[in-house]
């Protein structure tokens, strides 16, 4: 066998040894990248349909709830709620179900849905309006303390302006005056110019200044 036919039979030889010792792997390595890019195009169209299916549930909530229908609002948020609970539409369903409550004047419930829409929201800026949102309710429920608590879980850079002022409202209800003027003047800074609520803010602010010279 002349030298070149024997690197030809030797390659050859080799080749189809490896082959049978890592066919096998190869194939299944073919298979399973297949099998992933066939599966992870499948769980993309799989999610898309559960978000579309959790916005329509979403639409229909509102839509109960425009026309006065809270029971029906409420079991289409739980249906949400249960089969589609890391979807952001559960969350707002939960906040608008907590809405309704507060209209009714179902603290407790409005403070469980908000509750519920904290530990559930996903993204940080839906987390810390649930948060905002629950705190808000745990004032106006007389839970001033409990409030504050919730509000020290918010990042300091979301929803400033809001949340300062709110800490503020919770702060003179526990008789802190000092703490809740450095916050009313926190939110004031952290508002723009034409904010609709500066002037309430500032009232705030100068009502403090009223109480702190009669207190005098």
């Amino acid at each position: 066998m002349a030298l070149d036919e024997y690197d030809k039979y030797e390659q050859s030889e080799i080749v189809q040894k490896w082959l049978r010792e890592n066919g096998l792997s190869i194939v299944v390595g073919i298979a399973i990248g297949l099998v992933g890019i066939f599966g992870w195009q499948q769980w993309r169209n799989h999610q898309a349909r559960h978000e579309g299916e959790a916005a329509q549930l979403y639409q229909q909530v509102q839509v109960m709830l425009a026309s006065g229908k809270p029971d029906a609002a409420a079991e289409l948020t739980a249906r949400l709620t249960k089969d589609y609970d890391t979807s952001p539409y559960a969350v707002f369903a939960m906040s608008a179900q907590a809405r309704q409550q507060l209209q009714d004047k179902q603290l407790d419930k409005a403070e469980t849905s908000l509750g519920w829409a904290e530990v559930h929201a996903s993204d940080p800026a839906l987390k810390s309006l649930s948060q905002m949102r629950l705190a808000q309710v745990q004032l106006q429920h007389g839970n001033a303390s409990v409030a504050l608590s919730t509000l020290d879980r918010i990042p300091a850079a979301d929803f400033k302006g809001l949340a300062q002022e709110l800490r503020g409202d919770v702060l003179v209800k526990l008789g802190r005056a000092d703490d809740a003027r450095k916050a009313y003047q926190t939110a004031l800074s952290a508002l723009g110019a034409d904010a609709p609520q500066r002037g309430a803010l500032q009232m705030k602010l100068d009502d403090l200044a009223t109480a702190g010279k009669q207190g005098a």
